[in-house]
């Protein structure tokens, strides 16, 4: 169990407490409405200028910093930081820049890498010789079988060169068929091109030629979905776009964050979240430690490790992460004292942050250094390029903030809540060779469906932002014709369970009843957990009530899609695997291992 929850501090004491310094955008919120309910938001605080042409900004900023550390890793086995200075990135980058150059035949860069100095120097290299760089994550390597995702997005993307960080990915690729694609690995393989050979190539004039050629409208990143509901798909996203997003959380955010300074983060960078902390924090000339743990059972202790060592100004985890540090806050001073000596705040995004998880995070942060610190969350998609909304003010209550400059929201009602849609400078072009899915993605007017619901903190005031309300795609109907708005009934669980549950999965449509998967944190919890939902459900209608319940002896897979690389578990996917656990929970005679919370009906 874990230590007092608001470490012995009322939430009148934790209220009162100062706000750490924090400068962001001021407030400035304009809402049209119209006719039939839809509402426009969008700040009157114009986009700042800014250049979209990210390779130059980085080639300018490397010359300035030159030898300070521009990328740490732990040594193979959790050894020293091993560092690479800004000078070294650069003379990679242009010497794999001109590599491609020099190429005759057109495409596609594909890497498949973990979070390295090889990946950003095939991000900018790639970026500034003018092809599109698709990021594809090496756990479609380590599935194994068929290969069926990696093959996918190979058919997809067509690429022209492949790099591969290992001698396992090169091999991956040896299974399948790649075409004609020059396959480059970072160990020395049969059959490949080293990746140290390539990078020696001597830049000429044409490396800076060709940056300075970029227009707003070259292609130069092909971002693959998550693929929850089948293969991935593959964004399309712009060095304007790109450009244009990195810019608008600078101006929201930016001087907070203090991405000029020492950042540490797991998130993987072929996901859009993690793609922008890395980019930015090359372009503002800050040292990026790669943080190897995740938030996952056995590997948060990696991130505790790194955290206890390294202080810094910005942390940002997906929500799952930080139950997890919440935790070891909570029973770790030492980790509690070097964390919060310089964060000047925390952001989370890919779910919502339960209102229990961030009451625990305030409560250590007013015990360790007497201020509250600001928690923001950030919300977009991959067919955003990162985020377009932020909560960029002063509150105590979860979420998704209010549109960035430069992004216009439209608000579509559906029902008491609303379908959030955008549109902005920041946004894909749609999915590579997709038409029929691009146009359904956008609606008439342009915007971009993104299929997650939202609310007003309070309709009257719109400045106090909007609050998530549920993914579309998450929401079924009983047997009984009853709607269940999961996403937002999983949270409610959750806060409730707090801290005794690690996450669930809700079952099923088309079930005559509710019944949960659940994963238990702490030890021996099953029992309380049964009190709680017992409690929960007197409160709920029939058709938010949970029946049975049961706890899985294997935590959510990542090898069979259970778990995201962003740590967040994929409900379908754990339906489909966990078919016998779903069988076992609707069963006319459960077996010992369900837990009955009320009769069936």
């Amino acid at each position: 169990m874990t230590a007092a929850p608001l470490m012995g501090l009322t939430r009148e004491q934790i209220a009162a407490a100062p706000l750490r310094d924090a400068s962001l955008l001021p407030v400035d919120i304009e809402v049209r409405r119209e006719a039939d309910g839809t509402l426009y938001l969008q700040s009157r605080i114009p986009l700042a200028p800014y250049d979209f042409n990210l390779p130059r900004r980085f080639s300018e900023g490397a010359a300035r910093q030159g030898d300070k550390a521009a990328i740490a890793r732990r040594a193979p086995g959790g050894g020293d930081w091993i560092k690479v200075s800004y000078a070294q990135l650069k003379r990679d980058c242009d010497g794999f820049t001109q590599w491609l150059l020099d190429l005759e035949v057109q495409g596609t860069v594909l890497l498949v890498s973990s979070n390295s100095s090889l990946f950003s120097t095939v991000t900018y290299g790639g970026w500034a010789s003018g092809r599109p760089v698709c990021p594809a994550s090496p756990m479609m390597v380590a599935l194994g079988g068929d290969l069926g995702r990696l093959r996918h997005v190979v058919n997809k993307a067509k690429p022209a060169v492949i790099v591969a960080e290992t001698a396992a990915i090169a091999a991956a690729f040896a299974k399948i068929d790649t075409g004609n694609a020059i396959i480059v690995c970072g160990e020395d393989v049969e059959g490949t091109t080293t990746f140290a050979s390539v990078i020696t190539t001597e830049p000429t004039d044409a490396v800076a030629a060709s940056i300075e050629g970029l227009k707003p409208d070259t292609v130069s990143a092909y971002m693959l979905t998550s693929g929850s509901t089948g293969l991935p798909k593959l964004v399309e996203l712009t060095i304007g776009a790109l450009g244009a997003n990195t810019a608008q959380c600078q101006q929201t955010v930016g001087k907070a964050a203090g991405w000029s300074d020492v950042m540490m983060d797991w998130l993987p960078w072929h996901h859009a979240a993690g793609a922008f902390a890395m980019r930015t924090t090359l372009l503002e000339g800050g040292t990026f430690y790669i943080d190897d743990g995740k938030p996952m059972p056995g590997l948060f202790d990696q991130s505790i490790r790194n955290l206890t060592e390294v202080s810094v100004g910005y942390y940002n985890n997906v929500p799952l992460g930080y139950v997890m540090l919440a935790d070891a806050l909570e029973a770790d001073p030492a980790l509690c004292k070097t964390f919060f000596e310089r964060v000047r705040m925390m952001l989370f995004g890919g779910a919502g942050l339960t209102q229990a998880v961030f009451d625990r995070l305030q409560a250590c942060a007013v015990s360790e250094c007497g201020h509250r610190v600001m928690l923001t969350s950030g919300y977009g998609s991959t067919e955003t390029g990162s985020a377009i909304t932020v909560t960029h003010y002063e509150t105590d209550k979860v979420g998704l903030g209010l549109p960035v400059p430069g992004c216009i929201l439209k608000l579509v009602p559906v029902g008491d809540r609303y379908e959030l849609r955008a549109a902005g400078p920041s946004l894909s072009n749609g999915y590579l060779d997709e038409p029929e899915k691009t146009a359904e993605a956008f609606d008439e007017e342009g915007f971009y469906r993104s299929g997650d619901l939202c609310v007003f903190h309070d309709p009257e005031r719109p400045e106090l932002g909007l609050a998530f309300a549920g993914r579309a795609a998450e929401e079924f109907k009983l047997l009984n014709g009853n709607w269940v708005y999961g996403g937002h009934l999983r949270e409610q669980i959750l806060k409730h369970l707090d801290p005794l549950a690690l996450d669930l999965v809700l079952c099923d449509e088309n079930r005559p009843y509710l019944t949960a998967i659940i994963w238990t944190k702490a030890p021996n919890a099953e029992a309380e957990i049964a009190e709680r939902l017992k409690a929960f459900n007197a409160d709920q209608s029939g058709g938010n009530r949970i029946r049975r319940i049961l706890f899985p002896t294997t935590p959510p897979n990542p090898n069979a899609h259970e778990l995201s690389d962003k740590g967040t578990v994929n409900r379908r996917a754990v339906l489909d695997n966990r078919k016998d656990l779903v069988e076992r929970l609707f069963a006319d005679q459960p077996d010992e291992g369900v837990i009955i919370l009320e009769a069936a009906k």
